[in-house]
């Protein structure tokens, strides 16, 4: 790959039903998690050759973030966070990885819009 920035597929808003958190009532009631996943990758060979098998199907990518999220509940959203970024680097096009975990309707006691934790993590 040369020096240029690296090309990205994004998925915005993926919306997984979960049951992660650090009170009893979360992981009884469960919320919804929204997820945005960014990979950056090469995308030249799969464009010249018009071949799915030289970048990521980012419809098995969304179906694999959703279940990821969806597995066994977990305290932080850091560690889903973690998890999904696991998912993505698994894609062998995929060079690195940003991945935000949204949590809208985390428990806080004042007005608010959205929480959300971001990560970037590169293939070792």
């Amino acid at each position: 790959m040369s020096a240029a920035a690296p090309d990205r597929i994004t998925l915005t808003g993926l919306v997984a039903r979960a049951h992660h958190g650090v009170y009893d009532f979360e992981r009884r009631d469960g919320q919804d998690f929204i997820i945005d996943v960014m990979v950056e990758l090469d995308l030249r060979a799969a464009a010249a050759s018009d071949d799915l098998d030289r970048t990521v199907h980012y419809g098995e990518l969304a179906d694999a973030v959703v279940a990821a999220v969806q597995r066994d509940p977990v305290d932080l959203i850091e560690t889903v966070a973690e998890r999904v970024a696991e998912v993505a680097l698994a894609k062998p096009a995929v060079l690195s990885t940003t991945v935000t975990v949204h949590k809208p309707q985390a428990p806080i006691s004042v007005p608010f819009t959205d929480v959300s934790v971001t990560i970037t993590r590169t293939r070792a």
